[in-house]
Parts: structure tokens; sequence; C-alpha cells
């Protein structure tokens, strides 16, 4: 039996101060948090073992991993269960180092199950002063819109962050599914949050191709794209994207486990980068993928050939595309720098 080798800069990785901007609230759930809440709710079809739910994850493709998705968003009853859920993500980050993260929730699947909106973001922000006390680790917040819900989910989403949204809540966005699901019919709701401050951040080009990204973009005002893969096979939207400064939120993990890329050797990230598009590198559903994101920041490392200052650079230029406030920025960049010199 071979033992696998630890990556050169595991250590490094490990202990880098970063910032986390694409990562689901749901989806983080570790297996011990997710077997707990199966436990409270025994209709569910969910394993109550954790050692049961690796086997449990293994998707056929996106769609199928939607389907075992949503079965956990069904573990999520009450507001104690959020409360549980999102302590347990905020404590897996700041293991990892994790200093700051925009955390997507989508609210609208807990209040279609009978939570109160007042209720859901009571919980959330609860967590959220909790682990900055606890932790030091500095959460806020994009709700998201569940595709599959269509505009009815969507009417619900805006009206809970424009009505109960607390100050923390930075950003708008769209996931679940895209196949079947068109970005232009959103725009009422992207312009609609918008207006009232929060930056839009949907997901697009991960299933589909480049087209949803540029319907992204012109009808929902992407700053930020959630995957955004394909855009790799169109050298015009790449430049698009290199001048307009979009970033893409890049998971590669995710991308081979829902099999949108065939493995981690043939995903597009090096094209990406080469042609000067903006990338950070995140988690997305990381217990989901058996992923952290410490591992895909060695994933990154590999991929595009960096060293120890490389990879410094991907910890700042997350911070840099972040809707952290400023003041964060600074004091978060000014560690990073202080470990990298240190080390």
């Amino acid at each position: 039996m071979t033992v696998p080798q630890e990556h050169p800069l595991s250590e490094f990785i490990a202990n880098l101060p970063k910032a986390e901007l694409h990562v689901h609230h749901v989806g983080s759930a570790s297996p011990e948090v997710v077997a707990e809440l199966a436990a409270r709710h025994p209709d569910a079809v969910v394993p109550t073992d954790p050692q049961a739910l690796a086997k449990y994850f293994t998707f056929t493709d996106f769609a199928h991993f939607i389907e075992l998705y949503l079965s956990v968003v069904d573990l999520i009853r009450t507001p104690e269960d959020i409360r549980s859920l999102t302590y347990g993500v905020a404590q897996s980050l700041a293991a990892q180092q994790v200093r700051y993260a925009e955390l997507t929730c989508t609210p609208e699947t807990s209040v279609i199950r009978g939570i109160a909106p007042e209720a859901y973001v009571e919980a959330i922000e609860d967590a959220r002063v909790a682990a900055h006390r606890d932790f030091g680790l500095e959460l806020q917040w994009i709700f998201d819109i569940a595709g599959e819900n269509g505009i009815p989910g969507a009417d619900t989403t805006l009206a809970v962050a424009l009505d109960h949204g607390p100050s923390s809540l930075v950003g708008f966005g769209l996931g679940g599914p895209e196949i079947g699901v068109p970005r232009p019919q959103f725009k009422p709701h992207f312009d609609a949050a918008r207006s009232a401050g929060l930056r839009s951040v949907p997901h697009a080009g991960e299933s589909t191709g480049p087209q949803t990204m540029l319907d992204a973009i012109e009808h929902l005002g992407a700053e930020r794209i959630g995957h955004g893969i394909a855009a790799a096979t169109d050298p015009a939207l790449m430049q698009l994207l290199a001048e307009r400064e979009i970033t893409l939120e890049v998971c590669p993990t995710s991308n081979v486990a829902t099999r949108c890329v065939d493995s981690l050797a043939a995903h597009p990230l090096p094209t990406l980068v080469a042609a000067g598009v903006p990338v950070t590198i995140n988690s997305d559903d990381p217990p989901m993928f058996g992923t952290t994101l410490n591992r895909e920041y060695e994933i990154a490392a590999d991929l595009l050939g960096l060293d120890r200052a490389g990879v410094t650079e991907l910890a700042r230029s997350a911070v840099r595309r972040s809707f952290a406030p400023e003041a964060t920025k600074t004091r978060l960049l000014a560690e990073i720098d202080a470990y990298a010199a240190k080390v």
C-alpha cells in the first residue's frame, strides 16, 4: 500500500490566514453536524452515521448532487437547527485559519418549511456573533435564490433580504441548477437587491456554457460569478472578465465531484489565470465533496505551479475581491503579509 505524500506546501497553507468567498451554508455542515441533525429528525433519508455520509455523498452528476443537497436542506427545520449548523460551519472555517468568510445562505428553503424570516435571521446572526467572539472569525452573508424554485422562490428570497436582512448581509446570489433556469428571469430581483446596496454574485457557467455567464453579467449585473469555468472555452468572454475585473469564484474539487470537469488535471483554472481573469479559490460545499479550503489551495498550487509567494497572492486576492469592510481588508492583508514574511 502506498502512503500518500503530504503536499509540500500543506503546512504553509494550513496556517496561512485566509478569506473564503464561495461556501454554502447547508453544504458546509460537517458529517458530525449532519448526523446530529438527521438524528433529531428520524424521518429523514440522510444517514445518521458520519462514516456512512461519505458514501451517501457520492454524486453521479450535477442533478444528483442537487437532489442529495436538498435532502440535507430538509434537516434544517427549526431555528435551533440553523444556529447549530451555522456555528459548526464557522468552527470548521476558523480551524483552517479563515479569518473572514462570506457564507451563502438560502433562507427561502427554511421559510417554506415554516421558519419565520425573523427567526432565521436571528439564528444566523446569533451564530455570527458567537463565531467572532469564540474564534475571531468575521462572517458576512450572501442570500441566494434557489434556482430550482423559480420566480416564487426568488420573490421570497428578495423579501427576506430587503425586509429582514441584517447589516451583515452584503450580497445577493443565485444557486441551484443552471440547466432549465435562465438567468434573465431574475433581473427584477437583482435590480431591486442592487438598488438596496447588495452586491451581485450569481452562479453561472458551471454546468452550462458561456451564454449563461453573459446573461449573468448583462441581466444580473454580476460583480463576481460563482464557478464560471465555462469562460475558459470563450476567449472573448475571458477578455471581458479581465477588462471588467469580474472575479470568478473557482472551486476545483466541486467541479470534478459534480462531473462538470472530468478530472483535476483537466480543470480550466490555468487557462483562466493565463488569460488574466481574476479568480479566487474556494471550497463550495466542502464536506459533501470531501475537501477543505486548505486542500483547494493545494490543488490550485499544483495546477498553477505556485510556490509560497504565489499561494500567498491567492490569499491576498480573496481579501481584495471580497465585500469586506475596508478596515477588515487592511487588517487581514497585513496579517497575511506578516505571516508570509515570518515563515
